[in-house]
């Protein structure tokens, strides 16, 4: 038989999963496509790789010789393609801007595969990234995909990598500076403070859904220049609170970090490509970002804005209404 890479790409997916469903999302295609491949590589095997129930797969015994096997062929074959096409050029990925995680994913896949070569750069918006996107000047970005300017471009796609939780950023001589949690009908005294984000569209309709929903007042203060204006302009506040990723360490700088609790606010990240990137380095990068699950909707625990809590196409008109 010829080789069939995408069936052995499918196969170790499932294998390793144990789950059509979270195997065809790894690989970025559907689970019905998964298993037509799956089902081609086995009917050129001429034997069955997996048992399957209603309510779990597991691997045959042929399944479980073949796992190791192909891994090894894949390793080999990923390996041979990139020593043709791959140049010294490294991957180009903007990661939004260095306080966010973005930076710290990249970092991390970059740790666990040292082929991985990344040039970053920040542009402070996935609005602003997508038209270098599109002119694949960039070989992918992260952002959040929904309240942009313009309908989604149909050359990109994307998915949902990381969720992270918000906390309140406060100066230690505020009125709730002394509190070790704080829930959203907290923030409605004083309401929330933020930097003008500029060209980030997107970040700017997430905190407007945010304090719709909540009922909390909002105010959008001049941009920040730099990090050590950020702090100056949450330091200011005396009653409202910034907003910020819960994992920014804010050791040293005159403010407390609050966690927000019941619900917790979300901040959706999700890595956006051109379809027609042929660099097998962007494939290396996609393989290391493992998609991110979204609460189920009966979790009273977190939040995220409507539009962002179901897959679906992204939506755009930067600064659109609540």
């Amino acid at each position: 038989m010829d080789a069939d890479i995408p069936g052995m790409r499918a196969f170790v997916a499932t294998a390793e999963e144990l789950h059509f469903g979270r195997a065809g999302a790894r690989l970025f295609i559907t689970q019905q496509a998964l298993s037509k491949r799956i089902r081609r590589l086995e009917e050129a095997l001429g034997t069955p790789l997996f048992e399957r129930t209603t309510r779990s797969i597991e691997l045959t015994a042929a399944g479980r010789r073949f796992l190791p096997l192909v891994v090894e062929a894949l390793a080999a074959f990923d390996r041979a393609v990139e020593a043709v096409h791959v140049t010294d050029d490294p991957l180009r990925v903007d990661v939004y801007d260095e306080r966010f995680t973005p930076l710290r994913l990249v970092r991390a896949s970059s740790k666990r595969d040292p082929r991985l070569r990344v040039e970053v750069s920040m542009r402070q918006g996935l609005a602003v990234a997508l038209p270098a996107l599109r002119r694949q000047e960039i070989d992918a970005a992260f952002g959040r995909v929904h309240d942009l300017p313009g309908p989604w471009p149909e050359e990109l796609t994307h998915r949902l990598v990381h969720l992270e939780p918000l906390a309140a950023f406060v100066p230690e001589d505020h009125a709730l500076a002394g509190r070790n949690e704080l829930r959203p009908a907290d923030l409605r005294a004083g309401g929330i403070a933020m930097p003008d984000p500029a060209g980030a569209c997107e970040w700017r309709g997430y905190l407007r859904r945010l304090a719709g929903h909540f009922g909390v007042p909002l105010r959008f203060t001049e941009p920040a220049i730099g990090q050590g204006h950020l702090v100056e302009q949450f330091r200011r506040e005396k009653s409202a609170v910034g907003l910020g990723e819960m994992s920014i360490d804010a050791t040293g700088s005159g403010l407390r970090r609050i966690p927000i609790v019941e619900p917790t606010p979300l901040m959706p990240w999700s890595v956006v490509w051109h379809r027609r990137n042929p660099r097998p380095l962007l494939r290396t990068l996609l393989g290391r970002l493992r998609p991110a699950s979204r609460p189920d909707p009966a979790d009273r625990r977190h939040w995220l804005p409507e539009v962002d809590a179901t897959p679906a196409v992204s939506s755009g008109t930067c600064g659109s209404p609540i």
